[in-house]
């Protein structure tokens, strides 16, 4: 190791290390520097202790000012929801009918219905309530069980065919293909299903399919297959299709049938969100 030394007059000393023949200056930082410096790490220490910081097996330390962003969003939503009461008190007071002719309730409703909607019901039937398959389409008139403001408001409630409320909408289709009938018997209905709204796919099956019909479908489907909404029954008469009107798709379900599924909404929404994401439905264009 060489003694410090410098080549030009004007050159700071050197450390006396040489590496490769490159050697150090001994040019220590400014003062002002380092002073800023050791500021920063006693700031650095202090907010750690002040605020959560250090993460740990369950969570990071509370910090002393006991402050989390969480914390402010809960008080936000809270000032929020208190800044709304009233209104909400007087949506769930309200009737059903006569929410959307209110002049102060109709836009708060569809506004609030809106974000419920869009946070809780888009998954499924789409962000602009087309639906798709096995998700039924809110824009049209064609409802399971009903599209009026009381029965969308029974259906968010309380749910279809869900475990979690004793009061859900509840239908079922039996398999027909689990020895009920023969293949040929449900080639036969499928036909007879497509002709009520379109072209079969072997029209020679048809009477024999209509038969089959009479015997085992029309009873909740109807003779004339338009359905039944008192048990969720859909009409077949037209061309509008939950699973898919093509044979395939009408094969599928008769033989193996269908058992889609909406949760109860009522025990996870206010009763105003519940009605007013009933009257955000209702007032899409399908509603009755």
């Amino acid at each position: 190791m060489s003694k410090p030394s410098k080549k030009f007059d004007n050159d700071p000393n050197t450390t006396g290390h040489v590496w490769d023949g490159i050697e150090e200056f001994d040019n220590p930082m400014p003062r002002w520097w380092l002073w800023v410096f050791y500021v920063t790490i006693i700031w650095g220490i202090g907010y750690t202790i002040a605020y959560p910081a250090w993460p740990g097996i369950k969570g990071a330390t509370a910090g002393v000012l006991g402050w989390s962003t969480r914390g402010d969003v809960v008080a936000e939503i809270q000032a929020a929801e208190d800044k709304l009461a009233p209104i909400n008190a007087k949506l769930e007071a309200a009737e059903l009918t006569q929410i959307t002719t209110d002049p102060e309730l109709g836009p708060y409703a569809v506004s609030a219905g809106d974000a419920v909607f869009k946070t809780w019901c888009a998954q499924c039937h789409g962000s602009g309530a087309a639906g798709a398959v096995g998700y039924p389409n809110l824009l049209d008139n064609d409802w399971l069980w009903g599209g009026d403001i009381e029965n969308i408001y029974l259906t968010v409630r309380h749910g279809i065919r869900n475990e979690e409320d004793d009061d859900a909408r509840y239908s079922e289709m039996p398999a027909f293909g689990d020895d009920y009938l023969e293949d040929a018997q449900i080639d036969a209905v499928v036909n007879f299903v497509m002709s009520l709204s379109g072209e079969p796919k072997d029209a020679s099956v048809v009477v024999a399919g209509a038969e089959v019909f009479v015997d085992e479908c029309s009873s909740c489907h109807m003779e004339d297959g338009t359905g039944d909404r008192d048990q969720g029954a859909p009409n077949l008469a037209d061309a509008i299709w939950l699973y898919g009107g093509d044979y395939d798709s009408i094969k599928e379900t008769v033989t193996y049938s269908r058992y889609g599924v909406m949760p109860s909404w009522g025990n996870r929404l206010t009763e105003a969100q519940v009605r007013a994401v009933s009257a955000y439905v209702h007032q899409l264009g399908g509603g009755e």
